[in-house]
């Protein structure tokens, strides 16, 4: 029996959704569909597990899923793995649109979705034949790098089976109580198409859903196996209103409503019903896209939604007794350090319990990417901090060091020991943990990270200096600070 491992690797750093390790469904879903076809089949995350390197060689074949941060790590074990002489394959958003960058260290990358072709691949891969016959797949042959056509989206998401979180290293004995939540993917794809996003790029605009019946198999089998918790997977959990009121309102029909939470956007206000159902369901938080109180900056993201009804759906979640998780998005080119204060007295005025302000990152396979390195504006490609917590690029309106300190001040100052006090008083025992749990995290964050803090002061003094001298070009302000790196005055993260 052939041995297959999969391997998720670590996050370089730490932030609210790495302190909740979750595995991401694609690994797990590609090994339970090759363990229904006979193979033996491993999988590591190492936020999970430590990762068995001895048991890694031993495979006959390793596939590795990576997004943008955890590329180099994703590349370091790569190595590690084609030298001892085992067919190394990689998979997962940021290697589907930068494939010749990760041929530099595997044997194949699998583009895009890969459910529909990963039995065809792997028999390819151990006859060592047929491989022009695999869509979505890119190699080299005497040197030559191959990009076969791009495989189509699955279209029939219910013929996937049931994800095999056994297959997870570290889960075989404690099962799903191995994870705070349980992961449950119910759609794939987001009709909208916001410009610093991935997911339409990895997964189409066009929203396609399991059927409530196959879903309510997974919620079952949850809760059989002692799972509580339930994150819903989808970019975009009520794209399909009436879709999801169906699922719901079955959910409640035979009682299998374990606390859930999913990632949703504010349409979901001005729709009574549908939040009617998230509430009898037993919807405890949402996660929902903000991104910006500027409505210049909401514009520039393509989000299609306006500050009123931001407001609007924070108000209308309250009262249902929903909580929200918003997330921020500072750096746009219409924003200034204005914008980021503003936005932190909006947050806090309306009172959302948890949130995450984060840096225009350019991931690949983005408009923003795309804009940015053609105006000559992306600083570093070190991948690794990639994480929407580090600044990447030249903003427009802030400069590095501004965007970068405000963004920490922001976060310190809506998880302050203040805001703690306020929700004590309320007997919010939820919030209080979470703020304090947030409170802990950003300063541990801004103690690990000084360094990036004085090399972006370091980037903003250095350009000062040039574009006052020189009226130097963005180009000529990076040759200035490779300049600076070879001197030891400073240290630039290393590009691949």
């Amino acid at each position: 029996m052939k041995k297959i491992i999969f391997i998720e690797p670590n996050p370089p750093d730490f932030h609210i959704f790495t302190r909740v390790p979750l595995p991401r469904l694609g690994t797990v879903l590609l090994g339970t569909i090759l363990k229904e076809h006979g193979y033996e089949v491993k999988s590591y995350v190492e936020s999970l597990d430590e990762l068995d390197l001895l048991d890694v060689l031993s495979a006959d074949a390793v596939g590795i899923s990576t997004i943008t941060s955890t590329s180099k790590r994703a590349y370091e074990i790569a190595k590690l793995v084609k030298l001892a002489g085992v067919p190394v394959f990689m998979g997962g958003p940021h290697v589907t649109f930068l494939p010749d960058e990760a041929l530099e260290y595997v044997d194949f990358v699998v583009r895009g979705e890969a459910d529909d072709i990963i039995v065809d691949f792997v028999k390819a891969l151990f006859e060592k034949k047929g491989f022009d016959k695999i869509q979505g797949l890119s190699y080299r042959i005497d040197g030559k790098v191959h990009h076969n056509k791009t495989s189509p989206f699955c279209k029939d998401l219910d013929k996937l089976p049931c994800p095999d979180f056994k297959i997870i290293s570290g889960v075989e004995k404690k099962g799903l109580k191995r994870f705070s939540i349980t992961p449950i993917m119910t759609s794939r794809g987001c009709p909208y198409d916001c410009s610093f996003c991935s997911v339409t790029g990895m997964f189409g605009q066009k929203y396609r859903f399991r059927s409530k019946e196959r879903v309510m198999e997974e919620l079952i089998h949850n809760r059989d196996h002692g799972g509580n918790w339930v994150f819903f997977y989808d970019d975009n959990f009520c794209a399909n209103k009436k879709r999801t009121k169906e699922l719901l309102q079955t959910m409640i029909d035979a009682r299998v409503t374990p606390k859930w939470t999913a990632q949703v956007r504010v349409e979901i206000a001005k729709d009574p019903e549908l939040l009617d159902l998230m509430k009898r369901s037993n919807c405890h938080t949402v996660y929902i896209g903000l991104e910006s109180v500027n409505p210049e900056t909401l514009k520039a993201y393509n989000k299609k939604q306006s500050v009123e009804d931001i407001e609007n759906c924070i108000k209308i979640l309250h009262k249902k007794g929903i909580r929200v998780h918003g997330m921020f998005v500072f750096g746009s080119d219409q924003d200034t350090t204005d914008t980021i204060a503003e936005t932190v007295r909006f947050a806090k005025k309306n009172n959302i319990e948890s949130v995450q302000f984060l840096i225009l990152t350019p991931l690949p396979g983005t408009k923003c990417f795309r804009d940015l390195e053609s105006e000559g504006r992306i600083i570093t490609k070190d991948w690794s901090i990639y994480d929407a917590h580090h600044v990447v690029y030249q903003p427009k309106l802030m400069n590095y060091y501004q965007l970068q300190s405000e963004t920490i001040r922001a976060t310190k100052e809506f998880y302050s020991v203040g805001s703690i006090v306020k929700r004590a008083v309320k007997f919010d025992i939820f919030s209080v943990a979470i703020k304090t749990y947030g409170h802990k995290l950003t300063r541990q964050w801004e103690k690990k990270n000084q360094h990036f803090l004085e090399y972006t002061k370091s980037l903003t003094e250095a350009g000062r200096v040039i574009e006052h001298t020189a009226k130097k070009t963005a180009e000529d302000v990076k040759e200035k600070f490779r300049q600076l790196e070879l001197s030891g005055a400073i240290i630039i993260p290393k590009s691949h």
